[in-house]
């Protein structure tokens, strides 16, 4: 099983598709600092406390220069219909194949009433400018997150 990359370490590249067509890439986002978020599955009461939270402290986030790109293994289309919805304000990437996923170490066992199943963890990475991995957060608690993500994003240079 695997788990998270480590902090210091590369981020893993990647390219998804993404809410309104198109691609979005690790690569689109050098030199700039990216909190790169996981969530199981859109339009849920958890992942959209979470994508309100960090859609509302978007202006902040982009004061300490840092990108927001929510990932989860929901097709483009749920990914479009809970943009819209809630009015999100940055990229959704979809990974229906989890081959990214995989990559992060958020694609894991699970267990709920005694069985279990394959799911994302909720976690979030912040990557620095250099790409490498500069803080990570796994198994989230919705509550206060995004507050903390972006304390961590501004401490970063």
């Amino acid at each position: 099983m695997s788990k998270l990359p480590e902090v210091g370490q590369k981020a893993p590249p990647f390219s998804l598709a993404r809410d309104g067509g198109g691609t979005v890439a690790l690569k689109d986002f050098k030199g700039r600092k990216l909190v790169l978020y996981f969530y199981p599955k859109a339009d849920t009461p958890g992942c959209t406390k979470e994508a309100i939270a960090f859609n509302g402290l978007k202006a902040a986030f982009a004061a300490a220069d840092t990108d927001i790109l929510g990932v989860s293994a929901d097709a483009v289309k749920a990914q479009d219909k809970f943009k819209t919805k809630y009015d999100l304000d940055f990229p959704l990437g979809s990974d229906p194949e989890k081959a990214m996923l995989e990559a992060y170490g958020v694609w894991v066992e699970k267990s709920m009433y005694g069985k279990t199943h394959m799911g994302i963890e909720r976690a979030t990475l912040l990557i620095g400018r250099d790409g490498k991995v500069a803080h990570t957060w796994p198994k989230v608690k919705v509550e206060g997150h995004a507050e903390a993500v972006l304390k961590a994003a501004q401490e970063l240079a």
